[in-house]
C-alpha cells in the first residue's frame, strides 16, 4: 500500500505492555487496515498526557486511570479523551529491595508472590521501624493517577498499612525504578515489566507480589484517544482498533513470544535485553536469586476479554480516586468516569471481524471464581477467574456504598 488513508501518531512508554501498539506497527496489522501508524517513544506519562492534550498524538498507550483523571480536570492541560480499548490485563508487580525482603522474610514472608503473607510481613516491618524511630519506608509508583498507585495502596490498606501515614509514596518514571532501588533512594516500587525483572536480574531486589494476585484479570494500560479526533475521524479509529485486536491475537500466541521479545528489545521500543522481557511473556517470573515462579495470567494480551474497555474497570479506578482524596465523589464525577470508557466504539469497530463481544458494558469485579462462559455477540467468550485478594466484590451498581465503606488502614 503506497499511501495509507489514515495517518495516526501514537505515544507510548518503553514497557512490555506497549506490545499491542508496537506489534500493530511492526507486524503490518496497522498497514493492512489502511493505517500509517507513527510510534513515538516518550520518557514520562506526563509527557504522553500533555502531548495527547495539545494534539501531538491522536492516540496513546496510557495508564488506565489517566484518561479518567484528565476528563475530571485533575491534571494540567486536561483535554477530553476516550478509551475505546484496553491493551491487556495484568503486567505489574511490587518489587522490594534485598534489605527489605530480608526484613520481611524475618516476619514470615515467603517467595510465593502471595499478597496476604507479604503484606502482613511488611506491616510487621513498618511497625518495627516505627518503634525504632526509623524513617518510613519509601515506595515509588509511576504516576498519581495510575493502576500502580491504586494497586499498591489497595494492597497496603487491605494488609493494615496506611499508604498516606505509615509509608511514603513518591513518583518516578519506570526506567529509573531499578536504579533508585539499587541506590537506596526507594525501598520498593510498583511498576510494569520489564522493570521488576530488571531489579532481580541486576541483583538489586526481589518481586514480593504481582498485580495478577492483588486484582486478578484487571487492566493496566489502555488506548486513549483525543476525543475531538475520535469524533472527527471515526473510520480511522475503527481501523486502528481492528489492527490492535489482530495484534493482540498475535501477541497472545505462545509461538510468537521470542519474536515479540526481540522486537520490543530494540532501542526504538523498550531498549532492554530480550531476556528481561521473556519472563512476563511466558509467565515464568524470576522473583529472586535462583527463584522462579509460574504466574499463568501475569500478562494477558487477548484472552478473557482483555481488550474490552469495561465501564466497571473505569468506575473502580474512580472509586480509588475518591478513596484517596484525589476527587470528590459526586454523581456528576462518577458519570464522567463511566463515560470515559467506550465499549460502544469497541463493538462498532470489531463487529465486522466476528470476534467475541461482551453483551454487557460492566460486570461485578471479583464475582467469577473460575473460567465462566458469558453472553456475547460473535464468537463465544469466557471470562474469569477474577477478583481481589481480600475476597471483596466491586459492584458498579453499588458505587456509592462501595466508596462509603472504604477507608484507610490504621497507621501502624
Amino acid at each position: 500500500m503506497s499511501e495509507a488513508p489514515h495517518e495516526i501518531a501514537a505515544g507510548f512508554m518503553p514497557l512490555l505492555d506497549s506490545a499491542l501498539v508496537v506489534a500493530a506497527h511492526e507486524k503490518g496489522f496497522a498497514e493492512a487496515e489502511g493505517v500509517a501508524l507513527k510510534l513515538v517513544r516518550e520518557t514520562s506519562w506526563a509527557n504522553i498526557r500533555d502531548r495527547l492534550a495539545v494534539g501531538h498524538f491522536q492516540v496513546a498507550h496510557v495508564l488506565a486511570p489517566m484518561p479518567i483523571a484528565c476528563n475530571l480536570g485533575l491534571t494540567p492541560l486536561a483535554a477530553r479523551s476516550v478509551v475505546p480499548m484496553a491493551l491487556g490485563l495484568g503486567g505489574n508487580a511490587v518489587t522490594v529491595s534485598n534489605a527489605l525482603w530480608q526484613a520481611m522474610a524475618g516476619h514470615g514472608a515467603v517467595p510465593d508472590l502471595g499478597p496476604r503473607a507479604a503484606g502482613e510481613a511488611l506491616r510487621a516491618v513498618v511497625r518495627e521501624r516505627g518503634r525504632q524511630g526509623l524513617p518510613p519506608l519509601r515506595f515509588a509508583v509511576v504516576h498519581p493517577h495510575s493502576g500502580h498507585n491504586y494497586d499498591l495502596r489497595y494492597w497496603l490498606a487491605a494488609c493494615g498499612i496506611d499508604p498516606d501515614r505509615s509509608v511514603e509514596i513518591v513518583i518516578l518514571p519506570p526506567p529509573l525504578m531499578a536504579d533508585a532501588l539499587g541506590s537506596g533512594v526507594v525501598d520498593g516500587y510498583c511498576v510494569g515489566e520489564p522493570w521488576n525483572t530488571a531489579a532481580v536480574m541486576l541483583g538489586m531486589g526481589r518481586i514480593a507480589t504481582v498485580k495478577a494476585k492483588i486484582w486478578r484479570s484487571s487492566p493496566e494500560k489502555v488506548l486513549a484517544a483525543d476525543a475531538r479526533w475520535a469524533e472527527a475521524a471515526p473510520e480511522a479509529l475503527a481501523a486502528l482498533l481492528r489492527a490492535l485486536y489482530r495484534s493482540a491475537e498475535w501477541c497472545a500466541d505462545p509461538a510468537n513470544r521470542e519474536e515479540l521479545a526481540a522486537i520490543l528489545s530494540a532501542p526504538a521500543y523498550v531498549g532492554r535485553p530480550a531476556e528481561w522481557l521473556m519472563p512476563a511473556l511466558t509467565g515464568r517470573l524470576a522473583i529472586g536469586p535462583d527463584v522462579a515462579m509460574e504466574v499463568e495470567d501475569f500478562f494477558v494480551p487477548q484472552a478473557r476479554g482483555a481488550t474490552f474497555p469495561w465501564k466497571s474497570h473505569a468506575l473502580w479506578f474512580y472509586s480509588q480516586m475518591a478513596r484517596w482524596g484525589q476527587v470528590l465523589h459526586t454523581p456528576a464525577n462518577a458519570a464522567v468516569a463511566r463515560e470515559t470508557y467506550r465499549p460502544d466504539l469497541y463493538r462498532a469497530a470489531l463487529k465486522p471481524l466476528g470476534v467475541a463481544l461482551p453483551g454487557a458494558n460492566a460486570k461485578v469485579e471479583g464475582a467469577l471464581t473460575r473460567p465462566t462462559p458469558v453472553g456475547s455477540a460473535g464468537a463465544s467468550l469466557i471470562l474469569g477467574p477474577d477478583g481481589f485478594f481480600d475476597g471483596s466484590l466491586f459492584d458498579p451498581d453499588d458505587l456509592d456504598a462501595y466508596i462509603a465503606a472504604q477507608g484507610a488502614a490504621e497507621a501502624v
